[in-house]
């Protein structure tokens, strides 16, 4: 396999990485070859690739890798992003029309990947010390997560005075993140012949109420940091019945909350509970949402870079593993979130270049 070239135009190497399947866990080749490269960078650095990378240390961790310069800087901004991509849907190899970048992982988020190894590459005198943080699994359920494995086993790679995670936001800064739960509604009734239904209590037909109370939910919007979370409270999913001549017992209603980070995991669950009073209620399973730490230096020299204003993020990203060590982190990238998971999945070209000029400026400047 020939090795990934970091210093190749951002677009070329959105590809190449688009070209190494890697859906989550089977990211090894993709992880191999991301290490490789990395390694070649601190072997090359003594010819003026990247000042003082000859201190640059990589690690790998699992289908992770990381790698970190010790430049002595006053402050650090550690560039995450995963490496897996959910299972290939006939959208392989990578292919070019006009602008549009095609394959699987293009917009989620290769091309933030792309962004952030091509700066390892071709950044000549950052003012940051830098972290750099390829991980693997995080299209699958949270315990999987490669990010979360290294907060147990790397934990101090992950200080920084800020976190920019380079996950899809169509260029724009994307602050903080929804907290989500996941909870069941249980219903009972009395099981009996459905020729002789009086007998019984229907517990599929129990849920009607509990589909009224969803119906009529109105969730609250937040500002916070002048980002406003939109909350949202549904059904994802129903589940009963017995045979086609029984009235059933037991009927169990799915519901999903996204919840704004203003809100702890334990308030989010008590808020379920009282939307469903009267009712027994089990949490299935949860993860916090994020602020936006806007106002940490680092984040509001980033903000001013960019020249936007922020907007929230609605979905759950890993900058929520951050928040939670006090680290503040905002979601960045040149994909399009809309986009992700599709099978016409594309990214702009010109917007990967865009974003990798921005975080090069940001980077070179100190903000």
């Amino acid at each position: 396999m020939r090795g990934l070239d970091l210093a190749a135009e951002v677009g070329a190497l959105t590809a190449a990485l688009v070209d190494l399947p890697s859906v989550s866990g089977s990211e090894s080749a993709l992880a191999d070859a991301v290490e490789d490269a990395l390694r070649q960078q601190g072997r090359q650095s003594r010819q003026g690739r990247l000042d003082r990378l000859d201190r640059l240390e990589v690690r790998r961790d699992g289908d992770a890798v990381l790698a970190r310069t010790a430049a002595g800087r006053p402050r650090r901004v550690v560039l995450a992003g995963h490496l897996d991509t959910v299972p290939v849907a006939d959208n392989l190899p990578a292919r070019v029309d006009g602008d549009l970048l095609y394959g699987c992982g293009t917009s989620d988020m290769k091309s933030g990947v792309a962004v952030m190894l091509r700066l390892a590459a071709t950044l000549p005198d950052p003012a940051y010390d830098l972290t750099w943080i390829c991980y693997d699994n995080e299209e699958v359920e949270a315990a999987k997560n490669g990010l979360g494995r290294i907060t147990r086993t790397s934990r101090d790679w992950l200080d920084a005075d800020l976190a920019i995670v380079l996950e899809p936001t169509g260029g724009m800064v994307e602050a903080g993140c929804q907290g989500t739960l996941r909870a069941t509604v249980h219903l009972s009734g009395r099981r009996a012949h459905s020729a002789r239904s009086w007998l019984g209590s229907n517990a599929i037909h129990a849920a009607a109420p509990v589909l009224a109370r969803l119906a009529g939910y109105r969730p609250r919007s937040v500002e916070i940091d002048g980002c406003t979370y939109r909350e949202g409270l549904n059904a994802v999913g129903i589940s009963g019945g017995v045979a086609g001549n029984v009235i059933p017992d037991a009927c169990a209603v799915d519901v999903n909350y996204r919840f704004a980070p203003d809100r702890t995991e334990e308030a989010a669950f008590a808020h379920v509970h009282e939307v469903f009073d009267g009712y027994e209620v089990t949490l299935v399973d949860s993860a916090p949402g994020a602020l936006p730490g806007l106002a940490a230096p680092a984040a509001a020299a980033f903000v001013a870079t960019v020249g936007t204003a922020p907007v929230a993020k609605y979905g759950w990203t890993d900058v929520a593993r951050f928040a939670v060590l006090g680290i503040p982190a905002v979601n960045y990238g040149p994909g399009d979130p809309n986009l992700a998971h599709t099978r016409e999945e594309h990214v702009l070209l010109p917007r990967i270049t865009e974003c990798e000029q921005t975080l090069r400026a940001y980077l070179s400047t100190g903000g």
